[in-house]
């Protein structure tokens, strides 16, 4: 019941699988495999008007950035191996509110643990041949903070520049009490559907991740349909087969539907073909996924 490791032509990466997968596919994919590559507005409450003193007039936006100190040529680079330790914990992993603007590193950019704290790693423009879009998850003294790569419910504080941002009108909920997954798009419940989900002991992760990748499948248990790798990895690698402990969350199908409903996976979201066929066509690398134990209500399609 491994995690799988996946490949496209010349990209390479791992992907978290189902349960059931022969030995021999493992064997297989060991081998080496890889990645492929808004909201509503919110009304804003009115704020009482307020006179400027001269100090604050001759204040321009940027004086109010803070500096971000020099990162060290060493420093390690986020590949699709486990993220290094120091990212901040992301306060509102649990926050269902749609993250509505993505972020794409233009150059290799150096992230930190604050706005203007210490440089931890650097960010590249691609992950395993794939171009890298994080969520914007918060913004504070002219920087930015997104949900980081290969690690899970953390954040990276970027400073101004060296990158550009495109928007988010998508985002995947996933409710592992009901197993359950709804697609949104700027805000509203598009579709619904039932999923298989991790086991005891390798849960699906909760809190906020993002799509980072799309792959094809390796082998037929997949279902002839390509795989969505997810910025999130497993809770306890220990839990996983040696070979596979640097494997990535996946969203894909199955070869059957019989586990629908179930905690049968290795931490992985299944779902039918239709489903992730569609979720495919729709959702764009860089849209947010949360993984909550259950909403306080139904989403309007279940």
């Amino acid at each position: 019941m491994p995690f799988d490791r996946l490949i496209s032509p010349g990209r390479r990466g791992w992907v978290a699988a189902g349960v059931g997968v022969p030995a021999l596919l493992v064997t297989a994919l060991l081998t080496g495999l890889a990645l492929t590559p808004g909201s509503e507005p919110v009304a804003q409450q009115a704020t009482p008007a307020t006179t400027s003193t001269p100090n604050e007039v001759d204040q321009s936006a940027e004086a109010s950035v803070l500096p971000a100190a020099p990162a060290p040529k060493g420093l390690p680079v986020v590949t699709y191996d486990p993220a290094p330790a120091g990212f901040p914990d992301d306060p509102e992993t649990m926050d269902t509110t749609p993250l509505t603007e993505g972020l794409r590193p233009a150059r290799k950019i150096a992230a930190y643990d604050a706005p203007g704290g210490r440089p931890i790693a650097f960010l590249a423009p691609t992950i395993s041949g794939v171009d890298l879009t994080m969520p914007i998850a918060d913004r504070q003294s002219g920087w930015k903070a997104v949900l980081l790569p290969s690690a899970n419910r953390k954040l990276a504080w970027l400073p101004p520049g060296g990158h550009t941002t495109v928007p988010l009108r998508d985002q995947i909920v996933v409710e592992r009490r009901v197993h359950r997954l709804t697609w949104y798009r700027a805000g509203k419940a598009v579709r619904t559907w039932e999923v298989s989900l991790g086991q005891r002991g390798q849960e699906t992760p909760l809190g906020r991740t993002f799509i980072l990748g799309r792959t094809p499948p390796p082998q037929d248990v997949y279902g002839g349909v390509d795989i969505y790798a997810l910025g999130s990895i497993p809770d306890d690698p220990d839990a996983v087969p040696e070979s596979l402990r640097n494997a990535h969350i996946g969203l894909h199908t199955w070869y059957h539907d019989g586990e629908l409903g179930e905690s049968t996976t290795n931490g992985c979201i299944r779902l039918t073909r239709s489903g992730q066929r569609e979720l495919l066509a729709e959702v764009l690398p860089g849209s947010s996924v949360v993984v909550v134990e259950e909403l306080p209500e139904p989403p309007p399609t279940a």
